[in-house]
């Protein structure tokens, strides 16, 4: 059935009476939350999202393509803490609101004149573009509807747009269109772009063959689409890959729901309501991870494994596996596909229980090397020490490690790693002035090397990792690059509104920058997606006449650069 987006008062009362029952009816109040852009509500992103290492905490809006569209206040309350980084959420706003709700809006390109100039002058104070700001809630009270910033595509954004999220008291993200907006059209349905059958035990099997098989499909009179039959035997389960598309956009989004019945009794539901940052990494064990590792595409498991806590999972019977046990019984597996306007795909999957001969038994080779989840261990060969402390890994696993000499190849990147490891390199037989240049890099199979945070001490080099594979110590002697775009010594620059200067460092990267004119420090805006660095000279910092600008780079090893130029103005 196909359902409009018309969110009236009825549909948000119906929704809220089937959320899932962490979610009280009383805190979805609707018309609270007006719009925070006075366009047409189109969604590059939606709440959920599958993305690298995280969910998407909230929705993104389009700005028509375009930077500076004005940013309102949601609601009433007061700017409670302001941020601005290089990447992540850029420039970002976070409003407290009377109802104990939070309101957050990121990829800003500058804030309205009054919050601007506090910003700025806090900048100076701090000599940092960088900061992280918690106004007096008195400082910046805000009404709904009020001006607040300006959208733009700052931060790790691949476009402009506007990054807009609601926090309950707790400081969850919660899904806005459980809100209202309704705007937003969708009359297009989910898209189903495969299904997956997974063994769960040493003698399940699917087809006479272990681990995971993909499902034939194919799309019946009737619009749903029906699998060929599946014969199966042991503990088994599904994954599906599937995404969604909203009116108006060409934006590929995630999925709001996914239940799924055995023999017509509900089994699993997967909704995307609300969660916890704290939670957010464990998306890489709801994910089939290796899969996705060499093809890029993203199964979500409609089952549970162990170390899964994640509250997206609001309903599950014996965790959403299917046991199989019985041979010559049918079971008719039944995937519900729906979006958050309603709009649904079925799969329906005939299963029957049929022993047939494992062809390709499943293999788990011993090495010296096994971590239990539950504990921290430690391995230490050559000149090398790595350890995996309690919950590094998901679930018990043997390694496969080599170590080298200044190298060593950890498992596979196709596994997943949750909480950290530590390695570690004993660089005590190169000389001091070496290892001052000398990081942790992991390398890629096809040879690139990059800089991984490193940490050095009394001849000892660390590093903390979030991947398995190749990491290797390197050595950066080059300096940074400082590429002048419209100044030169000597030069009048009266009649320019910027300076912009292009910073780069192709090998470890830029740690850290700091400008200056006549010996005091001005402050200069850093865009790492094209490196380039701006002072607007509207800051006033420049003298009529000549003045000394100096420029100093430094890359992530210690590598320095210094840009010095003879600036003249006429204010």
């Amino acid at each position: 059935m196909k359902y409009g987006f018309r969110l009236t008062i009825f549909y948000f009362l119906f929704i809220c009476l089937g959320l899932h029952e962490s979610i009280d009816a009383q805190e979805i109040e609707q018309g609270y939350f007006n719009k925070p852009l006075d366009a047409p509500l189109i969604l590059s992103g939606t709440f959920g999202e599958l993305r690298n290492n995280h969910f998407h905490a909230g929705i993104d809006i389009k700005t028509q393509g375009r930077i500076g569209l004005p940013v309102t206040a949601s609601a009433s309350g007061y700017i409670s803490r302001i941020k601005i980084q290089e990447f992540g959420y850029g420039k970002a706003i976070y409003i407290q609101h009377p109802n104990g709700f939070q309101t957050v809006y990121a990829h800003l390109n500058n804030f309205a004149p009054a919050i601007e100039e506090y910003i700025k002058k806090q900048q100076y104070i701090k000599e940092s573009y960088a900061i992280e700001l918690f106004p007096n809630k008195d400082l910046f009270p805000v009404e709904q509807d009020e001006i607040i910033a300006y959208s733009g595509n700052t931060g790790s954004s691949g476009g402009p747009h506007l990054h807009f999220e609601i926090r309950d008291q707790n400081s969850k993200p919660m899904n806005p269109l459980l809100f209202g907006f309704n705007e937003i059209t969708d009359h297009i349905k989910p898209r189903i772009k495969g299904i997956w059958a997974y063994t769960l035990n040493d003698s399940a099997q699917v087809t006479g063959l272990q681990g995971k098989k993909r499902i034939q499909l194919s799309r019946t009179q009737s619009g749903f689409y029906l699998a060929d039959k599946v014969s199966a035997f042991g503990k088994i389960g599904f994954g599906i890959s599937t995404d969604d598309q909203l009116d108006k956009a060409i934006n590929r989004n995630g999925i709001y729901k996914i239940e799924t019945f055995l023999n017509g009794s509900k089994h699993f539901e997967q909704r995307f309501d609300r969660f916890s940052f704290s939670e957010t990494r464990y998306i890489n064990r709801l994910v089939d991870y290796f899969y996705y590792k060499e093809n890029k595409q993203r199964i979500q498991k409609l089952f549970l494994e162990i170390n899964n806590p994640l509250s997206i999972n609001s309903f599950h019977n014996q965790g959403g596996s299917i046991l199989i046990d019985n041979e010559g019984t049918n079971f008719n597996y039944l995937i519900q596909v729906e979006d958050f306007a309603g709009n649904k795909q079925e799969i329906q999957i005939p299963i029957v229980a049929q022993k047939n001969e494992i062809s390709q038994p499943q293999d788990h080779p011993k090495t010296p090397y096994f971590v239990q989840a539950e504990y921290g261990v430690a391995f230490e060969e050559e000149n090398i020490d790595v350890y995996f402390p309690k919950g590094a890994l998901y679930e018990d696993t043997y390694l496969q490690i080599e170590f080298e000499t200044n190298a060593i190849n950890l498992h596979d990147y196709r596994v997943p790693i949750h909480n950290a490891i530590h390695l570690g390199f004993d660089v005590s037989q190169f000389p001091v002035d070496v290892q001052d240049n000398m990081y942790v890099a992991k390398v890629m199979p096809w040879g690139t090397k990059y800089y991984t945070p490193t940490q050095k001490k009394k001849n000892r080099i660390t590093a903390l990792i979030k991947d398995f594979g190749r990491y290797e110590i390197a050595y950066d002697k080059d300096a940074p690059t400082i590429t002048p775009i419209n100044v030169r010594n000597k030069k009048w620059m009266s009649n320019y509104r910027y300076l912009k200067l292009k910073i780069d460092d192709e090998t470890t990267g830029i740690e850290n920058y700091r400008a200056s004119v006549n010996g005091e420090f001005i402050l200069m805006e850093y865009e790492y997606k094209n490196n380039m660095l701006t002072y607007d000279f509207n800051d006033g910092k420049f003298d009529d006449g000549k003045n000394e600008f100096k420029l100093i780079v430094t890359d992530k090893v210690g590598n320095t650069s210094i840009f010095e130029a003879e600036i003249f103005r006429k204010n």
